[in-house]
């Protein structure tokens, strides 16, 4: 594969990581403003169900060689403080 094809990969890659980092983040949001409790079994199972789901495909990212452990962690690391900030403002209503 040459370097320009590679550095397609990788940057779709990315990009499609960010964007599903990016889907989980909207999916808390729409659950908490439609008062679904944070404690609740069904939001913890999707919030839960979707992390893993999204860290699998970092590895597997990481594993082709498209993107750098330390982005991937990089990634669900942003969106753990951003999950964060949205259960803390949801909590302090």
């Amino acid at each position: 594969m040459d370097t320009k094809s590679q550095t397609s990969f990788q940057e779709k890659a990315l990009e499609l990581l960010v964007a599903d980092a990016d889907k989980i983040a909207r999916l808390i949001r729409v659950q908490m403003d439609h008062l679904t409790m944070p404690q609740c079994p069904l939001y913890e199972e999707v919030l839960d169900t979707q992390m893993f789901g999204l860290s699998r495909e970092i590895d597997f990212a990481v594993k082709l060689g498209l993107i750098e452990r330390e982005k991937g962690k990089a990634i669900l690391d942003s969106l753990e403080k951003e999950l964060s900030v949205l259960h803390d403002a949801y909590t302090d209503k």
